[in-house]
């Protein structure tokens, strides 16, 4: 229970792995679509027989492979925190989380380890086709690599194709075609993918953009920015359609967080979609305030984007928590209540068991089985812990959505005026080319937030709090071992900057 965990140490096992997952997703996106990018500039090279796009993929080769190296180091630790901070999670869900990332293993880490030496040291030890061959399944292996990693995370957000095992207090895995092809897997894999073929589209305009404005290596930077302008352009549409999916799905399965993202608390018919907004970090669920000091809505957007149907009900944070009996929702109180009774029930089972009292092993069971949808919320010590950090996930979302906004237009811009042979004349668009990885980290990093802290407080979707998903070992442990990661990873990420500056500096290998 809840009641017995320190809560400190929850909120330090939390920040911990926040701390490891945020600086991973500084190096995944881009060694996704990098993958891809230096995919498309051998493949040009391969068709024309230019050498120069050989020396453009080469030269993107490098970055990516320094990218990815360290990539890897933050990810081993990220899994390793699965046992040492979040064993009982690990305990519970361990045979439905376990398979998707042994998969990774079988599959998408055995093609990335057979064609990475290929693809870096066989350029004249191999045939061209076979060595472009390489270079597409290493992207291929990486994305791989992101689905089976998505498919575990979109579980936790949305737990299906599983039973709960009474005897053993554990979920077990009993469909895994239900996990791979849920709405939540589907809509995960596609937006987080593409949002990262869109930063690495964005890293090769910054670097290309140094460039024209340097007066360095212009033929192959206009080379390299329309190639990344169009991956970009059809990138960001993707980014678009599978944001409004997630949307759909989150509205499905995790209204909470819906709500939560555009800071709705009381239900509305035809709810509309704020543009802009400023919330009163006073308003509380249940009281009268108003939470916007300031808002710019878009009206039935909301209701569009969560039914499909511009005047339909979409369900705030006080309808959640208190329930709202006319749009039949059940309230967080009355789950509570029937998560305790469920919580009763299986200690009762279980202390029959131990007993070898079958008639009493049945008694407890048939008792329990109405009421075990509801075990999580056993846990919670008051409804309002079902509420996420409402003011977080609201402007990490807008955030979020604001720069995916923006970006197609900076591809667009890119796109036209090197088309039109005027791209070295633009200084303002390189200036603005020269931001855009970084606005693109930005958003990478808003979106985690409200895929992740939007899910708050469950470690699984309304079946397991964090709060007993947590090892449960002395503070002092975590707190230590959180600024040991924070200095090695920020010593990783400044060895990468440094690495990738010396790289870039040198440019491509001249004609």
């Amino acid at each position: 229970m809840l009641e017995s965990v320190d809560l400190s140490l929850v909120a330090w096992s939390r920040a911990q792995f926040a701390l490891t997952a945020m600086y991973h997703w500084i190096f995944v996106p881009l060694t996704l679509g990098l993958s891809f990018l230096v995919a498309f500039f051998e493949t040009i090279y391969v068709k024309t027989g230019r050498e120069e796009w050989k020396r453009i993929a080469k030269f993107w080769m490098t970055l990516f492979g320094i990218n990815f190296a360290i990539g890897v180091a933050t990810g081993i630790i990220l899994e390793f925190e699965f046992g040492t901070n979040w064993s009982n999670y690990s305990w519970m869900v361990g045979d439905i989380f376990g398979a998707p990332l042994a998969a990774e293993g079988i599959f998408a880490f055995f093609i990335e380890a057979t064609f990475f030496a290929v693809m870096f040291f066989g350029w004249e030890r191999v045939s061209k086709t076979f060595h472009l061959f390489s270079t597409w399944m290493v992207a291929v292996g990486s994305s791989l690599s992101a689905l089976w990693i998505l498919v575990a995370n979109a579980w936790m957000q949305y737990p299906v194709g599983m039973t709960f095992n009474p005897a053993l207090a554990r979920f077990e895995m009993e469909n895994f075609w239900e996990v791979l092809f849920s709405p939540a897997a589907i809509s995960h894999f596609t937006h987080t993918t593409s949002s990262a073929f869109v930063l690495s589209a964005l890293f090769v305009l910054t670097v290309s953009s140094w460039f024209l404005l340097r007066g360095r290596h212009v033929d192959k930077a206009k080379k390299s920015i329309i190639v990344a302008s169009v991956f970009g352009v059809i990138s960001s549409g993707y980014v678009i359609f599978s944001g409004d999916e997630s949307a759909y799905t989150a509205a499905r399965v995790q209204p909470m967080k819906l709500a939560a993202m555009e800071g709705l608390f009381t239900g509305e018919n035809g709810a509309g979609l704020v543009v802009m907004g400023i919330l009163d970090p006073s308003k509380q669920p249940g009281d009268d305030k108003d939470p916007f000091f300031l808002e710019i809505k878009v009206p039935g957007l909301l209701s569009l984007l969560a039914n499909r149907e511009t005047g339909s009900f979409v369900p705030g944070v006080d309808d959640l928590i208190y329930g709202n009996a006319q749009h039949g929702i059940m309230g967080v109180t009355e789950r509570m209540a029937r998560g305790r009774e469920a919580v009763v029930h299986l200690a009762a089972y279980k202390d029959a068991l131990a007993k070898g009292d079958v008639a009493g092993q049945q008694l407890a069971l048939a008792a329990f089985e109405p009421v075990r949808g509801y075990l999580g919320y056993g846990h919670l010590q008051k409804p309002e812990d079902a509420v996420p950090p409402l003011g977080l996930v609201f402007y990490s979302f807008h955030v979020m959505v604001a720069l995916g906004s923006l970006f197609p237009l900076i591809f667009l811009a890119f796109l036209v005026l090197t088309a039109k042979d005027r791209i070295e004349g633009a200084r303002w668009l390189h200036y603005i080319g020269l931001s855009g990885v970084f606005l693109a980290f930005v958003a990478g990093q808003a979106g985690w937030i409200v895929a992740e802290v939007g899910r708050q407080p469950w470690a699984i979707q309304d079946l397991l709090p964090v709060g007993v998903a947590v090892t449960n070992i002395a503070r002092a442990n975590v707190q230590v071992t959180f600024f040991m990661f924070l200095i090695l990873f920020t010593a990783l990420l400044l060895a990468e900057i440094r690495i990738m500056c010396t790289q870039i500096a040198k440019g491509p290998e001249e004609d």
